[in-house]
């Protein structure tokens, strides 16, 4: 019973640290990316159009790898800049599954 009840503890928890980093990416998001990529990620924005950004959901965006997405939030591509340095790899990594959270809403 001990055993259940910790696990539980510890699911719990996972499922709060799941949440913050979520929320988190969310934040960031919204606070360096939704200015080019939209809200919603579908770049239908001034400076999305302006810069041509690709929405999420296009075809070419959808399959580049979490290690091309990586490396394109790293160092930058066209316009965007680079932001290596300037946010964390967990931060990174974390954008590109909320990125992923925006492909399947679309």
């Amino acid at each position: 019973m001990k055993a259940l009840i910790r696990v539980a503890i510890l699911m719990a928890c996972a499922g709060v640290a799941v949440a913050a980093h979520a929320e988190q990416a969310a934040e960031v998001y919204k606070s360096k990316c939704a200015l080019c990529h939209g809200a919603s990620g579908d770049a239908n924005t001034p400076a999305g159009k302006a810069f041509k950004v690709p929405p999420f959901n296009a075809e070419a965006v959808a399959k580049e790898s979490d290690a091309e997405l990586l490396e394109i939030a790293k160092t930058g591509k066209g316009k965007m800049p680079a932001w290596q340095g300037k946010l964390t790899d967990n931060q990174l990594k974390d954008l590109i599954t909320y990125i992923h959270g925006l492909q399947k809403k679309s």
